[in-house]
């Protein structure tokens, strides 16, 4: 274990004095002032950087090795996306500067909205979501905007597929609709007949259906033309949750299946960094009769000049301050202008790499639904589970291969799931050695399940208990 910063701290040590000058603190409150100097490791600033540079080198990124974390898409991110959004032209911009001091900013925008509605299909875009599950809240306040300005007050009640990602139903609740789960069939797609038996038990009452395609088991819903037909039969609106586009970009699109109002996640399909939590971009597109419902500012372009469009009839208002995560923008905008047309051999890349994966281990390990894949795939660890070892000890088991784990536990239909998703950034030689990690822990658990039980072991924190950590945050440092 690496001593926290405080141990390591020396008496009197000095590092960089931030200012000899004598500071007038007049202008603060007397209640808001401390009464002691604050508690602070005395460490020069080679230590500092000794120390955090430690830290640095424990941590597991995409630049250290494959992370197939289904349905996040923890694809590689070309550095020089870093570089095009640290240009000062960009970084030394301040939001509020008239629309004539930014209009590189705003022409970057304009050109990534148009790139976005080429990409889904829609006709409008906003890129003011911070994130996915912010853009799907954005979606769902435009769902319930629309129908109360068309004096419809019934429309209450949302359809969600029982393996949609749990930020769909907390989105759709959010706003205050009810949630009904329409079940999967025997294949993992949605099933149509229970579909149909919801919209005859609550007709007028559903404000609209969220679905992922492919979903969440990575399968593609072969039906979605049927479901479009019928939430459109009953005035209801069909929302896309698009956290698995990386699977069909330019293959076929949101609105080539029938949906009214699409959620991206920039961060995962357009190669921007989100680990840690962020930062990330949930740009939100509609179709042509919900463009005035979105929030302001869009941007918009006359007579050659680029402009902050707030004159939309029916907004929502804003969701989110100024123009969006514009960092994040730049990086999706340059990582669209590289791929170009190959969009769509980076999906089928994806695709390509989930089923090699699917394919070579479905021998080892259960596979609930034995179909083609789109994007990733989900085992069960069922077999496993049945010699005494979990999805949780097999996730474990697997870092000490210097992989990180899969998404465990979800899709919540599939018992000891691991969803796993390649991404197109990984070669097969990677795979390979994906594949050899798996089939080694399976056989381990079969001959020496304790090997497993007791993982990780090369890892440099090594078994920890999540509960305990979940339940008991300690991360304030309390001086003896």
């Amino acid at each position: 274990m690496t001593d926290i910063i405080f141990e390591k701290s020396i008496k009197g040590m000095q590092g960089v004095a931030l200012t000899d000058e004598s500071l007038d603190t007049g202008f603060i409150r007397s209640e808001f002032l401390r009464k002691e100097p604050p508690v602070l490791p005395e460490m020069s600033e080679l230590e500092v950087m000794r120390h955090f540079k430690e830290l640095s080198d424990k941590n597991f990124c995409v630049e250290t090795g494959f992370y197939p974390l289904g349905s996040c898409t923890m694809k590689y991110n070309p550095k020089v996306n870093e570089y095009l959004a640290s240009l000062e032209g960009f970084t030394a911009l301040h939001p509020l500067q008239s629309d004539d001091d930014v209009q590189g900013a705003l022409e970057l925008m304009y050109n990534l909205q148009e790139a976005l509605k080429e990409i889904t299909g829609m006709d409008a875009i906003t890129l003011q979501g911070s994130a996915g599950a912010h853009g799907e809240l954005c979606g769902m306040m435009i769902v319930k905007h629309y129908f109360a300005t068309k004096g419809d007050s019934k429309r209450t009640k949302v359809i969600i597929p029982d393996s949609a990602h749990g930020t769909n139903p907390a989105s759709a609740g959010m706003c205050g609709f009810e949630i009904i789960k329409v079940k999967s069939n025997e294949k993992g797609l949605v099933d149509v007949e229970h579909l149909k038996e919801i919209f005859e038990q609550n007709e007028s009452q559903i404000a609209a259906i969220m679905m992922t395609n492919p979903n969440t088991l990575g399968l593609f819903e072969e039906a979605i033309l049927e479901i479009s037909k019928i939430a459109h039969k009953n005035g209801s609106l069909l929302y896309y949750d698009g956290a698995n586009l990386n699977a069909v970009m330019g293959i076929t699109n949101p609105k080539v299946m029938g949906f009214d109002i699409v959620h991206l996640n920039l961060h995962k399909t357009f190669a921007a960094p989100h680990g840690g939590g962020g930062p990330g971009a949930g740009p939100v597109g509609v179709v042509e009769e919900l463009k005035e419902y979105l929030p302001v500012p869009v941007i918009g372009l006359k007579d050659g000049k680029y402009f902050r469009n707030y004159n939309l009839k029916n907004t929502i208002g804003k969701i989110k301050e100024f123009q969006g995560n514009f960092g994040v923008l730049v990086k999706a905008y340059a990582y669209i202008l590289m791929r170009g047309n190959t969009l769509k051999e980076a999906s089928c890349d994806a695709v390509l790499n989930a089923n090699y994966l699917k394919e070579k281990l479905k021998e080892d390990y259960e596979l609930p639904y034995d179909y083609p894949c789109m994007h990733e795939f989900v085992l069960s660890g069922d077999r496993q589970k049945a010699c005494g070892v979990h999805t949780l000890e097999i996730a474990k088991r697997l870092m000490d291969s210097k992989f990180h784990p899969p998404t465990v536990y979800f899709p919540l239909i599939v018992s000891e799931a691991m969803m796993i998703e390649p991404t197109e950034s990984e070669n097969k030689a990677r795979l390979d050695g994906f594949i050899d990690a798996m089939k080694k822990i399976a056989q381990e658990v079969k001959e020496n399940p304790s090997e497993v039980l007791s993982a990780p072991h090369n890892t440099p924190v090594k078994r920890v208990d999540e509960t305990n950590a979940a339940r008991h945050l300690d991360l304030r440092y309390r001086k003896e």
